[in-house]
């Protein structure tokens, strides 16, 4: 099969490189792709956004299977054009692809199918969502509608601060569009816990947990950025919660979407707290997240191939989904200065070490070649580096030790990602809620 992959992250890297374990897999194109995704595909300078140009090169190219891996270009509609033009397409149509696209339908979904969630109202005008938020009470959380590269969302302490936040989404549109609309939503406390999951249009099956750190500092301080590394499976993630999950929450989910008229077949992100009432839907994405995908992949024993066609086919339900008995940790390798200002262009170097290991991963985010036809930072999150071992200590350990592998001149990590004392203290602070 010739296999196209639209994007060029470490969430496209990850899939490039499950794609390539496919007996099936006997060409791989990546539009636009990285420096790293370059190892398994034939990298293409179309950009994710331009889908007439995807179109005509998947159809000059005869490509038997597209996967999108990026969000716009979802919400977008490139499912839609590209099937329009005859190439099987895994992803959400845009009917369906608006779960991610707008907060406003998501939320709006989980109430009218009675999906545990924060309790929220949307408001499409700011003097409106002030007054609403004269008698709410803090901490509150405003999310803008729309897409926002996951930095889109307030944790406001007070009147003051959401009053600041009304401006900066709705008024000045530091979001741009994503802020024509904003949901304003209880703030919920608890555990955050990622479950990835495919589906067919009518069948779910969920991945292995993962859990996400997005702020840029040690301890969970400093700003939100897209993720600065992830671990997998979740210790929080109990058969409890999986349990009152798969009850509730994600078969919930697909019956809704299906009854609305858009039905769903790709992936469905489940982004979950875990809080003193059981657990509530914080999110839903319509792609693999990015870095989660880097630690869920590494672990799945399936043919990724097969599941993406069972997906499209509507065959999900045939599918044994299965995952390693083990865990992964990814730390994110960053420019200094990211999510805010920061320099690129520096030379990597220790890349060619990864290929010297089983079970060690390097996967690229931000990276280019230059002139000279060497590998250099191109981006704010430049590599993810991930490692699996028997348990998250020892995965957590050896993700660590392949950090010092890499060098680059402005290198950048957190060094808490999976920490296991953290680990430990919750657990036993959420045992006892599903028990």
């Amino acid at each position: 099969m010739k296999i196209l992959i639209v994007g060029s992250g470490g969430r496209e890297h990850a899939i490039a490189a499950s794609v390539a374990k496919s007996p099936k897999a006997e060409k791989i194109y990546c539009a636009p792709g990285n420096a790293g995704i370059a190892e398994y595909a034939e990298c293409v300078a179309i950009g994710a956004m331009e889908f007439e140009k995807l179109a005509a090169f998947a159809k000059e190219k005869e490509i038997d299977l597209c996967i999108v891996g990026m969000d716009d270009p979802l919400v977008g509609g490139l499912v839609d054009t590209l099937e329009e033009a005859g190439i099987r397409t895994f992803g959400p149509k845009k009917n369906a692809a608006i779960l991610e696209g707008s907060k406003a339908f998501s939320k709006d979904l989980m109430k009218k199918y009675h999906i545990p969630t924060a309790a929220y109202e949307n408001f499409t005008d700011p003097d409106a969502a002030i007054a609403y938020l004269e008698n709410a009470k803090f901490p509150i959380v405003l999310k803008a509608d729309g897409l926002a590269l996951g930095k889109g969302v307030l944790i406001c302490q007070d009147l003051e601060e959401a009053k600041a936040g009304v401006k900066e989404i709705m008024l000045d549109k530091k979001f741009g569009s994503a802020g024509n609309e904003m949901v304003i939503e209880e703030f919920m406390t608890g555990r955050e816990v990622s479950v990835l999951s495919f589906v067919d249009g009518k069948t779910i099956k969920t991945m292995t947990s993962a859990q996400d750190h997005k702020r840029a500092g040690d301890g969970d301080t400093g700003l939100n950025t897209g993720g600065m590394g992830t671990f997998s499976p979740s210790p929080f993630y109990t058969k409890e919660v999986e349990d009152f999950c798969n009850k509730y929450i994600y078969q919930a989910t697909v019956d809704a979407m299906a009854a609305e008229g858009r039905p769903f077949k790709g992936i469905i992100f489940f982004g979950l707290m875990l809080t003193e009432d059981g657990p509530k839907v914080l999110e839903y994405n319509a792609r693999f997240g990015d870095p989660e995908a880097q630690v869920v992949l590494p672990r799945m024993k399936n043919d990724l191939i097969e599941v993406a066609e069972a997906c499209i086919d509507g065959t999900l339900d045939q599918i044994d989904l299965q995952f390693e008995d083990n865990a992964a940790v990814c730390v994110v390798l960053a420019s200094d200065g990211y999510p805010v200002k920061y320099e690129k262009g520096f030379p990597i170097e220790g890349l060619d070490e990864f290929k010297k290991h089983d079970g060690y991963y390097c996967f690229h985010a931000g990276t280019k070649f230059n002139e000279d036809g060497k590998i250099v930072t191109n981006g704010g999150r430049v590599l993810g580096v991930t490692a699996k071992g028997k348990d998250l200590k020892e995965a957590r350990a050896n993700a660590y030790a392949a950090t010092e592998w890499v060098k680059f001149e402005n290198k950048y990590m957190r060094h808490d990602i999976g920490n296991n004392s953290k680990v430990e203290i919750f657990v036993q602070r959420h045992s006892i809620y599903f028990l």
